[in-house]
């Protein structure tokens, strides 16, 4: 299982992320369509973005599937996050109390 704390980097473009909340699911984060490795392992040369999963990630945002895995982009890129083949979500941001 994926740490809380893991940095990961997408196979196909920039993306980066850091792990914030951790769960099995993140077994399988990919990013373009192709599975997300360490920063110090090398990026495969045969891996290439699915079109269906090229979507974007937005730096400084956190995204969120429904198991509670949540990661924070560090360094945006082309391709779409995503857990297998479901892409998972922007996370909202909280609204903040009314200051009457």
């Amino acid at each position: 299982m994926i740490k809380n704390g893991t940095r990961l980097q997408s196979q196909v473009c920039d993306t980066q992320v850091i792990v914030v909340r951790s769960t099995d699911a993140l077994d399988d984060l990919r990013c373009g369509g192709e599975p997300m490795v360490t920063l110090d392992t090398e990026k495969s040369p045969h891996a290439d973005m699915d079109p269906a999963l090229a979507g974007g990630s937005a730096m400084g945002k956190r995204y969120v599937d429904d198991s509670g895995a949540e990661v924070l982009v560090t360094k945006a890129g082309a391709g779409t996050l995503s857990i297998g083949g479901t892409p998972i979500s922007l996370k909202e941001a909280k609204p903040l109390p009314a200051s009457d």
